[in-house]
């Protein structure tokens, strides 16, 4: 199962959706243009880190953990600042925020606007999942080290370089290598 199919199956692209007032179409188009972004952001995190995933894995919960997942699908309004937190961790500004906004507004038509209204709120998604998942065990060849490896294509899994269906997604210049494309958008993001 990919990251999309994870955020759509736990019902916080409905509560986005519900919460922002759009179709849950246009909050499902709106995540997958952001998502390559995010996951750029978190692996460029990742290198940063003096102490690579176990770093990340402490960063998480400084942020909050499995709880910004729980915070999107809670039934009160999502507390974008925490999402805002860990958007200002993996990105480093408020302007990258907004390329972000502007590049999957041109991917997908919806207005930027509305895009960054969306970004907090995928970026806790994405980081409560990684957090989940990581069981707060470090990078040694399970826990955070293969989700991340598994969601950015630095795993020890095959297909789609580790990111199984996800990889069509990010794949944005159809070489069959998602990998280049999120580096490339990171890249592009640092600047």
């Amino acid at each position: 199962m990919n990251i999309m199919d994870v955020l759509q199956q736990s019902g916080g692209i409905g509560n986005m959706a519900k919460e922002l007032g759009i179709s849950e179409n246009v909050a499902q188009a709106g995540a997958a243009a952001l998502l390559p972004a995010i996951l750029g952001g978190f692996k460029k995190t990742t290198q940063a880190q003096p102490s690579g995933l176990d770093g990340l894995g402490g960063l998480l919960g400084q942020l909050g953990g499995g709880g910004l997942l729980d915070s999107v699908l809670a039934p009160q309004q999502t507390p974008v600042q925490q999402g805002n937190e860990v958007l200002g961790q993996i990105f480093g500004s408020k302007e990258v925020s907004r390329t972000v906004a502007a590049g999957a507004e041109q991917q997908t038509g919806i207005s930027s606007d509305l895009l960054k209204k969306m970004l907090p709120v995928v970026a806790m998604m994405v980081a409560g999942y990684m957090a989940k998942q990581s069981g707060g065990n470090s990078g040694n060849g399970g826990g955070l080290g293969g989700l991340i490896g598994g969601l950015l294509g630095g795993g020890s899994q095959s297909s789609g370089g580790g990111l199984g269906g996800l990889g069509s997604l990010l794949d944005l210049d159809g070489d069959g290598n998602p990998l280049d494309d999120i580096i490339n958008m990171a890249g592009k993001l640092a600047r």
